[in-house]
């Protein structure tokens, strides 16, 4: 069953998006970078592509599925607009790699000044706000992020992560279950939405 379910996405995706390579995988935390060496998809295919994903998403038998099919849709999310912004965007890379944030964070408000309809931008500069504990302008990130790409599963995580730290628990839940209705394999996230809906909502009878 799931070797199929894969076997059919991959096959759509490759009518989809004839000539176009995906990137390969990263680790968790560090998600896909963009090759250097890419064809970007007109905004047709990609909207084309990102649309079929995230329904795949949503029918995915098991986490195995969705991981596959979750990893095609980072990879079409970090494909950068435009070389600069290509170029910018590796620089980040590096320095968040070495830790060198407000470095990072320059370099990314480069990039949304340049090309602000460029979402993982704003992603890379929420991430790196909430890390910092700047809650306040990792929202407003978040906000930018969810406004051009409102299934942003990661955006809407990384939301309820925030809105737990400062107590708002029931908002927490309610945008975990929002995450959830987008990517019902979303790791971690439906454990939290258990001991918060305990929490908020108390155990069932």
């Amino acid at each position: 069953m799931v070797i199929r379910f894969l076997a059919l996405v991959s096959a759509a995706m490759l009518t989809l998006a004839a000539g176009y390579v995906l990137p390969a995988a990263a680790e968790p935390g560090s998600r896909i970078e963009t090759p250097k060496k890419l064809l970007r998809p007109t905004p047709a295919d990609r909207t084309r592509n990102i649309d079929f994903l995230f329904g795949a998403l949503k029918a995915a038998p098991d986490a195995t599925s969705a991981k596959a099919i979750e990893d095609r849709i980072w990879a079409l999310w970090v494909i950068s607009p435009s070389d600069t912004a290509t170029l910018l965007m590796t620089r980040v890379k590096t320095a968040m790699d070495a830790k060198d944030f407000d470095l990072a964070i320059k370099l990314l408000d480069a990039v949304v000044e340049i090309r602000p309809d460029y979402v993982e931008a704003w992603n890379r500069r929420a991430t790196i706000y909430y890390l910092r504990k700047d809650y306040g302008r990792s929202i407003a990130d978040i906000r930018q992020v969810l406004a051009r790409e409102p299934r942003h599963f990661g955006a809407m995580a990384g939301l309820g992560l925030i809105l737990q730290d400062i107590g708002e628990e029931k908002r927490a839940l309610e945008i975990y279950r929002r995450a959830l209705e987008v990517h019902p394999h979303l790791p971690k996230i439906p454990d939290l939405v258990k001991s918060l809906r305990e929490k908020v909502e108390g155990r069932d009878i």
